[in-house]
């Protein structure tokens, strides 16, 4: 259904700031107001550094920038609302709901000593689902949290985004299968692991119900009604991550489809109609709205970070108009990796950045000195593009359909030059979204749940309606890039990082 007097509210709760965003049935984006969050960082023996942030100014900021985005249209069309936040990011309550402990956030590593027991007592749900206990997993971290907590038995594990919608709501309410998956729950079966849990040392009951993104979870309370100009009721419903919004957001929504998304590091998300099960750990799918749907992805530790560490960016403008100009006849082959550690496409945590000089490897930090910083930026962009078609071989490997639409989101989408390169390397079509961020994606996820009236979403129906290509990269034969990408799988096989038959 398809109406112009309908609006839709997403929420994102990242880490640096609130989003939320109004659009209406089409897409077309009527509000949008952001605030800046705090956070408390400290620094501690080697995998003991804490990163916090304060619940109470998570609720005060979407306060605020539901005020100033509902001011802007008629609260009377507001359909309905959803929330997406950071994965991984806990907080104790008290029967109430009143926070007991500050947000202890995803990249926190106070719980990084227990992650072995974690993994240890879980190893038969884990590897079932094909998943690695890692750092970033949350309940390692709920383990540590509740050890350092008095009174820690009587508390309640939260998430980030439920703090928020039970804010919204006026009471608790349920947590989405995608925001619990790193707290330890079984996916796969529908429920938390209760003996694995218990060996932990932690009750179901501490843990919050679990529903399907899209779940319809109560109506805004009154007391939020007041604060922010939205009528009291408006529906509010189950979200998912960051990363899963950001998704819907591109309209990366039905098997086959998938969403890269290349910033700081790159992100590789898509849509399967089946569990894929990744022996190696480095993909995770998280539950679909719709029955049968998984999204699986995985996050590299490669990404536009290294460009920006090895050359100056105030140069990146300027070599990219000389590479649209004067497309490089040839470039070095590199793996293009900041600092040490890979994981995703593949699992190595002492890997580190190379170039090929000839069939030499030398270290990455040598590259620029030796080719000069145009022919850098051209090959260490190149060798990104590289571990993207890397990544979608493995999911390919494990089974996934990868021939849907192929949609391209973040920063770097910016650099014309490297959205060209990235096309010819994986000799795709990819499309680049004229709007796709984490909170539009609430709002995709919001619409298609109220319009499917307790059933269950059409995601796929939402998206053609609301998401819109702004421009489309069409692929250009050049064998010497396949030459190339050949040379690089190579040497990473020479490390032992991937294998020829494994995925």
């Amino acid at each position: 259904m398809v109406r112009s007097d309908r609006t839709w509210i997403g929420i994102d709760l990242g880490t640096q700031s609130v989003r939320a965003v109004a659009v209406d049935d089409v897409g077309a984006l009527r509000a949008g107001a952001s605030r800046p969050l705090g956070s408390r960082r400290t620094a501690g023996p080697e995998g003991s550094a804490r990163h916090e942030q304060d619940p109470r100014a998570w609720c005060r900021a979407v306060d605020d920038v539901l005020a100033e985005v509902v001011a802007a249209v008629d609260p009377g069309s507001v359909g309905g609302l959803a929330v997406d936040g950071t994965s991984g990011t806990v907080v104790l309550v008290d029967d109430d709901g009143t926070p007991l402990s500050p947000g202890v956030m995803y990249d926190d590593a106070r719980g990084s000593d227990r992650v072995a027991r974690v993994r240890e007592a879980g190893a038969a749900v884990w590897d079932r689902l094909g998943y690695r206990v890692g750092a970033t997993w949350a309940l390692p971290t709920v383990l540590a949290l509740r050890d350092e907590q008095p009174h820690s038995r009587m508390s309640r594990v939260r998430h980030q985004t439920d703090v928020i919608t039970a804010h919204l709501v006026g009471h608790d309410v349920p947590t989405d299968t995608s925001t619990a998956l790193k707290t330890g729950y079984d996916v796969l079966d529908g429920r938390w692991p209760a003996a694995v849990l218990a060996e932990l040392g932690l009750e179901v009951d501490a843990l919050p119900d679990v529903v399907l993104p899209g779940q319809a979870l109560g109506g805004v309370g009154a007391d939020v009604a007041a604060a922010t100009g939205l009528r009291p009721g408006t529906p509010v419903l189950a979200g998912m991550t960051d990363g899963c919004a950001a998704q819907l957001g591109a309209g990366a929504v039905r098997p086959g489809d998938w969403n890269a998304v290349l910033g700081t590091t790159l992100v590789l998300k898509g849509v399967a109609d089946h569990l894929l099960h990744d022996p190696t750990g480095t993909v995770y799918c998280h539950r679909g709205p719709q029955a049968g749907w998984w999204f699986p992805g995985g996050a590299s530790s490669t990404g536009a970070a290294v460009l920006a560490e090895l050359i100056e960016p105030s140069r990146f403008e300027e070599y990219t108009e000389a590479l649209l100009a004067d497309p490089p006849a040839d470039l070095p082959v590199v793996y293009p990796l900041a600092g040490s550690g890979e994981r995703f496409p593949f699992a190595a945590p002492d890997a580190r950045g190379f170039w090929l000089d000839g069939d030499r490897p030398r270290p990455l930090d040598e590259l620029v000195g030796a080719v000069g910083e145009r022919t850098a930026f051209a090959a260490l962009a190149e060798g990104v593009a590289f571990v993207e078609r890397l990544c979608l071989d493995h999911v390919t490997a494990l089974g996934a359909d990868t021939g849907g639409r192929r949609t391209i989101t973040g920063g770097a989408t910016r650099n014309r030059w490297w959205n060209q390169r990235r096309a010819d390397v994986l000799s795709t079509a990819l499309e680049r979204p004229d709007q796709a961020e984490p909170a539009i994606g609430m709002a995709l996820l919001a619409r298609a749940a109220v319009d499917a009236d307790g059933g269950e979403p059409d995601l796929v129906a939402a998206a053609a309606a609301m998401v819109h290509t702004a421009e489309v990269v069409e692929p250009r034969d050049d064998t010497a890039l396949d030459e190339r990408y050949t040379a690089f799988r190579g040497a990473l096989r020479e490390r032992g990082w991937i294998t020829e038959d494994a995925p």
